[in-house]
Formats: structure tokens, sequence, C-alpha cells
């Protein structure tokens, strides 16, 4: 905002002799950028809407975690894929690991070209809940939606694409449930669903910690 450039901000940090940037930035690209202009390690902790890799490494683990495996289960990603760094890094993550994935949610929230991804695409939340071994609800961005109306509304939304526990029930089999966090209760996710023996939202932020601490002590 005072006008100063990026690699100014960083080179000011480097000359109090750090050896590691861990690094938010609204632009995706930008931890990259960096990587190549200065020595210091640099971790990307999510770049615009592109990526967060320590978030689908953290995943990846509490799935494993759960499952015993990542390789052979199925995952959907549901919501705001669109604007979403999660769903890119889970995408490319869960693949390598060989699961199945599948995004799910309104079309206006699907990048047009998601599928040559190698993954599914629904718009039916019961019938991929029906499909999956884990569901992975991300929260609604509205503050990367920039009022454009993805939607009609956030009633609306939760009403065709929240994960209630009615809709848990209904399923024939117990899913595991997910959550990057911060969760809208009510929203893409209800409280009885979130704090359900079902969730392992609480056990992904615990295992965020040692994975970004297995990260820093990589690098």
């Amino acid at each position: 905002k005072k006008g100063e450039t990026l690699l100014d901000t960083v080179n000011n940090i480097l000359s109090m002799k750090v050896d590691m940037v861990v690094m938010r930035h609204p632009n995706p690209g930008a931890a990259m950028y960096l990587s190549k202009k200065i020595d210091a390690k640099i971790i990307n902790a999510g770049d615009g809407t592109h990526e967060h890799p320590t978030q689908a490494l953290l995943d990846a683990f509490s799935i494993r975690e759960k499952l015993g495996s990542v390789k052979g289960k199925k995952v959907v990603i549901v919501g705001d894929i669109l604007h979403s760094r999660v769903a890119l890094s889970n995408i490319y993550c869960l693949q390598k690991l060989g699961a199945e994935v599948m995004v799910c949610g309104p079309a206006t929230l699907i990048p047009k070209h998601i599928n040559e991804l190698g993954v599914l695409v629904s718009h039916n939340l019961k019938e991929a809940l029906e499909w999956c071994d884990v569901a992975n609800m991300l929260r609604i961005q509205l503050e990367r939606q920039n009022e454009l109306g993805y939607f009609p509304s956030i009633r609306e939304y939760a009403m065709s694409f929240g994960l209630n526990r009615e809709l848990l029930d209904s399923l024939s089999k117990e899913i595991v449930v997910m959550h990057p966090g911060p969760i809208n209760r009510g929203v893409e996710i209800t409280s009885d669903v979130a704090d359900s023996n079902q969730s392992i939202i609480l056990q992904q932020v615990e295992n965020g910690v040692a994975i970004r601490m297995a990260a820093i002590y990589l690098l």
C-alpha cells in the first residue's frame, strides 16, 4: 500500500539473516517469483486462488491416518472450487497418491476446464456423497467473489450444497468429513456434522502443525 515492491519487502527481511520465508500473497505465482530472486527457502502458504500446498499435504496425511491409505480412495471436494487454492493443491496431491477425485458445486463455481485435470464433476451433492469415501467441504469464499452473484443466496446454496445431519444419515455408507477451515457453520456444513464422530476437522488442524514442522525440517 505504501508503494514498496515485494522484492524490497523481502530483501529487508533477509537483511535480518532469515533462512526461510513463509509467504501468503494475494497474487498467484508470487512465491515462485520470489524463489527465483532470493537465496532463502520459500514456503508457499497460499498464493491467490492458485495453490495452498501444505494444506493439501495435511489433508492427505489426515485421510491416511483415518483410513490407512490414500490410494484407491474416492475424495469429493465440495463448494467454491473456482476461488479455492485448497482445491487445486488437493487435486494434484491426492491424484499423485492414487486417489480418485471429484469436484462438486454450482456450475458457476466450477472452473470450465477442470475435467482436463482428470477429475469427475458433479452438481448433485447427494450423488457425490454416495460416490465418495471422503468429503472435503470448502468454505464459500465471499471475500474473493467480488459480489458478482455466483449463486442466488447463501440460504439457497446451503439447501443445495450444504452438508447436514439428515443428508449424512441418509447415505448408504459412513463417510469421512473434512473441512480446511474456517467453517461457515450452517452454510457449507452444519454444527451437528462438524462436531460429529465422522468429522476429522480438528485432527486436520492438529496434523497441520506437524506437517508444517516437517516442511520446515526438510527444507
